[in-house]
């Protein structure tokens, strides 16, 4: 989708998703020293104003203005404080090296998912964090929810070949359970956690 079509979803009043940061995100980087954080298509917030919750300081960047200003709501009722930026993901570079870049379900073409990965690696200081979480490939077939199509979706063996010379300490489909009408599935994502090397 483009950014009109996504704005057009985030334009109701309610959060698409939910206001809480993602599973993954909470549960691998809750004992992180705060710093400086990027959180990359950050949608309407969530992951963004937990990080800034906790003391980071956030940027987040999408390319719906809808989105980012209701992560500026919701950031607001959590009294954090964060910086948005309206841009494309496979374009947009910061002015300076960060501590922690998160990509939480950026699905992208997998081309531009190689990029976006490429790029994301760069952005990191010395013993900074990158963390991936997004659908998986498999899910399509054998998951709950997430995109029919397996092309925007990722892997563990691609996610990880795209950042070379960083220091992977997780690489896994990692299951998560969505609670639907229909009982409890289980979804499956790809998530990468690697380190720049001091």
């Amino acid at each position: 989708m483009d950014s009109t079509q996504w704005d057009e979803r985030y334009s109701t009043s309610e959060l698409i998703w939910t206001g809480r940061a993602n599973q993954f995100v909470e549960a691998n980087l809750a004992d992180l020293e705060p710093g400086t954080a990027i959180d990359l298509g950050a949608g309407e917030g969530r992951n963004a104003v937990w990080l800034a919750s906790r003391g980071w300081t956030v940027t987040a960047v999408d390319f719906s203005q809808v989105g980012l200003d209701k992560a500026q709501q919701l950031a607001a009722e959590h009294g954090a404080t964060i910086t948005t930026v309206q841009a494309d993901a496979t374009t947009w570079e910061p002015d300076a090296p960060v501590d922690l870049v998160v990509l939480s379900y950026l699905q992208l073409p997998s081309d531009q998912q190689r990029i976006v990965l490429e790029h994301a690696a760069t952005w990191l200081a010395p013993g900074g964090t990158l963390l991936v979480i997004a659908h998986d490939r498999s899910n399509v077939e054998y998951g709950h929810g997430g995109p029919p199509s397996a092309d925007v979706c990722y892997t563990v063996d691609d996610t990880v070949a795209a950042l070379d010379g960083l220091d992977i300490s997780t690489a896994e489909v990692a299951e998560r359970r969505v609670d639907t009408a229909d009982g409890t599935k289980t979804a499956l994502d790809t998530l990468v956690i690697a380190r720049q090397p001091l």
